[in-house]
């Protein structure tokens, strides 16, 4: 795991063309992803034809020497909702890895390599999965000696990768027996027992030494009364003003965070409408506080939610 926070979307600044017509926008992450400047910032973001109308936008991050980290395509020019196959790269130019996405969900085989080019794991996840995350199965895994330690579906597995370790047993592809791991952020231990590739139980120690108990290692915030409850309060609460009826419509696109405490925080329009319902949107979703929030591995963290809000005719 990366970060505690899921990676942010940033404002846009449009790249224009040798006619000045904009054609292209640039987004610019901070060494964790997550909202900066031009003047200080670790990676940018170009979405390819920004302003025209397709169905799928090609996507290209690079590092702050120029150096591509990713290219993809996503089916949302405002939101990365992943759609195809991405590549990712090391800086020095070899790649990182490759996957297919539908919908933003990892499907079929992903492969991984070292940064000096050394192959390291191939990863089989379900196609045309129907829900948000499911079971991932190694097939073949090398560590960095270069000796092949799972093959076929079966052996032992450890691996240490941007700051998150794990180790133990593969068995048919899944996770067996006894495992272990640590995460620098969220800075936390854990074991855990699976039995049947399925995980029976779970028990992790975070930063302030306290011990949490799990059988799922990730779930998803969700609003106390339900997502539909959330969006109906949403309908019913946002309150149009006067100089936009009946003239303006659209989408307002934006997000948020749920905070360890179920509280949203963190509001940022990505692209509005303007004629104050940009404010009105902030507004209605800072007085919704009633959300449970994501827990990894027993413990709440901080996860980034996106949103668009319609203003219909």
């Amino acid at each position: 795991m990366k970060s505690n926070l899921h990676p942010a979307l940033l404002f846009l600044i449009p790249l224009l063309s040798s006619s000045q017509t904009p054609v292209s926008k640039i987004v610019y992450y901070d060494s964790i992803w997550k909202e900066s400047t031009e003047d200080n910032y670790s990676y940018y973001r170009i979405i390819k034809d920004y302003y025209t109308d397709k169905n799928t936008y090609k996507i290209l991050n690079y590092y702050k020497s120029g150096a591509l980290e990713m290219a993809g395509t996503s089916s949302n020019k405002d939101y990365l909702i992943k759609e195809g196959q991405f590549v990712y790269y090391y800086e020095n130019g070899n790649k990182k890895t490759v996957s297919n996405y539908i919908k933003s969900r990892p499907s079929g085989k992903q492969y991984k390599w070292y940064e000096n080019g050394q192959t390291k794991s191939e990863i089989q996840y379900p196609e045309n999965q129907k829900e948000t995350s499911s079971d991932s199965k190694v097939n073949q895994f090398w560590n960095t000696e270069n000796v092949q330690t799972v093959i076929d579906g079966n052996g032992d597995y450890e691996d240490l990768n941007d700051g998150f370790f794990e180790s133990g047993k593969i068995k048919n592809g899944f996770h067996d027996g006894i495992w272990k791991g640590r995460s620098k952020k969220p800075n936390y231990t854990y074991v855990e027992s699976y039995e049947n590739s399925k995980l029976i139980s779970g028990t992790s120690i975070d930063s302030s030494n306290i011990e949490h108990t799990y059988k799922t290692v990730y779930q998803a915030p969700v609003p106390k009364k339900g997502i539909k409850n959330f969006y109906s309060y949403i309908g019913r609460t946002m309150r149009i003003p006067k100089v936009a009826r009946n003239t303006v419509y659209g989408k307002i696109y934006l997000t948020f965070v749920i905070e360890t405490d179920g509280s949203i925080v963190e509001v940022k329009i990505i692209r509005g409408l303007g004629y104050g319902l940009d404010e009105e949107a902030t507004r209605v979703l800072n007085n919704y506080k009633e959300w449970i929030p994501g827990i990894t591995r027993g413990i709440p963290v901080r996860v980034l939610y996106s949103l668009p809000i319609t203003i219909a005719k």
